[in-house]
């Protein structure tokens, strides 16, 4: 699979933010298919050790949340250190992905720039090309109303997983609604 579906979840909405959880997809952009997953939960308190910040309004946000998805950050206690979850991540990504993998992340500055700084916080490399990051929110802008269809039916907001899955639904069919009129 030539495409990666990646999603955090956050204690902040800034570059340097806390990440609480991971969550990647593989899958093709044309048909949909979703190929191996990832998952971590990530410790908030070893992020703030190596740096990233807690920003109070995105703690609180959590707080008005579902239980589902509060649970999904809260009720996990396999938390793994920032390294750890990161070191993962990318031999998921190696093991699974071509070298020339396209990542997409739900806004390349917030999903996608967050680990970014995340790598470099612990010394180490994004294990994709960033030349190859792709931005779901570019790609939506071209037909909105189906990533609008999609919202609040598939899986619990904001768990990775389910995020990721449903932004590789809604992008690959307004792909395919781009590759009709156009290819």
């Amino acid at each position: 699979m030539e495409h990666l579906m990646i999603d955090i979840e956050t204690f902040g909405n800034k570059s340097h933010s806390v990440i609480v959880n991971i969550g990647a997809v593989c899958f093709d952009l044309k048909t949909g298919e979703i190929g191996s997953i990832f998952q971590t939960s990530v410790s908030a308190d070893d992020c703030v050790k190596n740096g990233l910040k807690i920003n109070a309004d995105t703690f609180f946000w959590w707080l008005e949340q579902s239980k589902e998805a509060q649970d999904k950050i809260v009720k996990d206690r396999s938390e793994k250190s920032l390294k750890i979850a990161l070191l993962n991540l990318g031999r998921f990504v190696y093991d699974n992905c071509p070298p020339d993998v396209q990542v997409w992340g739900n806004s390349a500055r917030f999903d996608l720039g967050i680990l970014e700084n995340a790598y470099d916080a612990i010394g180490f490399d994004l294990p994709w090309n960033h030349k190859k990051e792709r931005d779901v929110r570019t790609l939506v802008m071209f037909n909105p109303k189906i990533k609008s269809d999609y919202l609040n039916k598939h899986g619990v907001a904001h768990d990775p997983i389910s995020d990721c899955k449903g932004q590789i639904r809604y992008c690959c069919d307004i792909f395919n609604t781009i590759s009709v009129h156009h290819g």
